[in-house]
């Protein structure tokens, strides 16, 4: 079901362009880096696919996490060296892992069953769209091939935390919202959105912006968001 009605895009192209010096690996380094001290040790966490895998990279010293994967597994570590791939090994993604000391492998069954349980305590997903209710659209564009929903419907529902990772927008346009246009992933399930600009909570008052990068100023940001942002005087340089 689709959220909203198509609206006016409030790109902020040149402006966004002119002012942002990063590429693009610039930018993912700098979302994973940030995403990354989200997580404390020990925490139970979730990868979706694409940028979010990045995360772990990332972790502060002395911070361990579990990292859990929907097609039935718990422990994964890095990606392997080249040539020494197992296939008995991969992410929800397809992607090969390696496995940590004591990790475990289970069937798919059992591996929902985890995450409907509240026994993940973040997820670390991408977008298509956010709006400013929290609501998340990351699946599918109608009239283009997609792979499916996968486990997202049940992590956003079952996991204690959900953090999206995303470049702010796509090829100069809006990914921050009013009111998500395409189907709904799931509704009002999202916590926290970091981009290379900023750091955003979801808050019932709206979206607070918690962070900010040094690149850009509260104009360059609210100039590629079509939501409306809050900027409270306690707001943090991003690191």
């Amino acid at each position: 079901m689709a959220c909203g009605a198509q609206g006016k895009r409030n790109t902020g192209k040149s402006k966004h362009k002119e002012k942002r010096a990063m590429d693009k690996q610039q930018m993912r380094e700098t979302i994973a880096k940030r995403v990354a001290r989200e997580l404390k040790d020990g925490d139970v966490v979730n990868l979706g696919i694409g940028l979010p895998t990045m995360v772990p990279n990332y972790l502060p010293e002395g911070v361990h996490v579990m990292l859990q994967s929907e097609n039935g597994m718990i422990g994964m570590g890095a990606e392997p060296e080249k040539g020494k791939e197992d296939p008995e090994f991969v992410n929800a993604g397809g992607g090969f892992v390696t496995a940590m000391p004591n990790a475990a492998t289970f069937d798919s069954a059992t591996s929902f069953g985890v995450i409907r349980g509240g026994h993940v305590d973040v997820s670390v997903l991408g977008a298509l769209q956010v709006d400013e209710k929290g609501n998340l659209a990351n699946w599918i564009i109608p009239g283009k091939m997609a792979p499916g929903m996968g486990g997202a419907m049940d992590l956003l529902n079952g996991t204690r935390k959900v953090i999206l990772a995303m470049e702010h927008t796509a090829k100069g346009r809006a990914k921050i919202l009013k009111e998500c246009t395409l189907p709904l992933t799931a509704a009002g399930q999202v916590n926290l959105i970091v981009t290379e600009m900023c750091v955003i909570e979801v808050t019932k008052e709206g979206l607070v912006v918690r962070e900010l990068n040094a690149e850009f100023t509260k104009e360059d940001v609210q100039a590629a968001t079509e939501a409306h942002l809050i900027f409270p005087p306690d707001m943090k340089a991003m690191a």
